[in-house]
């Protein structure tokens, strides 16, 4: 009988530990594209409380999709309750992103939103994808 506990105990911890780990993991997503930019090969995961302060991690390829028309790429992150993050890219390159988002309290939010924009300047207003949300899988 008390070997039948300890299995049964022993199985718990080995699957609750596995449900971690894919909460854990990084998830793709369709690219973020819009007239002049593309975000792809976007990855993110919303890190575990103890590391990296719980925030959303997410990283891509920041394109700039029209080298003549002379204006700059970014993306914008942010975590449910905050305003917007800005990750700027470079004119005419292509630029790696790996980033994290977080605050004290981002470990306590389950909701991130994502997108891709063209920086028009001051007189026109910037042209970005549609926001979409990523979700904590196991937010608790």
């Amino acid at each position: 009988m008390r070997k039948l506990a300890t299995a049964a105990v022993v199985a718990g911890l080995f699957l609750g530990g596995a449900g971690a780990a894919v909460a854990d993991s990084w998830h793709g997503t369709a690219d973020f594209t819009t007239s002049g930019v593309a975000f792809t090969g976007v990855d993110y995961m919303w890190e575990p409380k103890g590391r990296n302060h719980g925030g959303f991690h997410f990283r891509g390829t920041l394109h700039d999709g029209d080298h003549g028309d002379g204006h700059n790429v970014y993306v914008e992150v942010r975590v449910e309750g905050y305003d917007w993050n800005r990750f700027k890219g470079v004119q005419k390159k292509n630029v790696e992103l790996d980033k994290v988002v977080w605050d004290g309290a981002a470990q306590y939010t389950s909701l991130a939103e994502m997108r891709a924009c063209r920086d028009r300047g001051t007189l026109r207003p910037d042209n970005c994808s549609d926001p979409r949300g990523k979700f904590r899988r196991n937010s608790r």
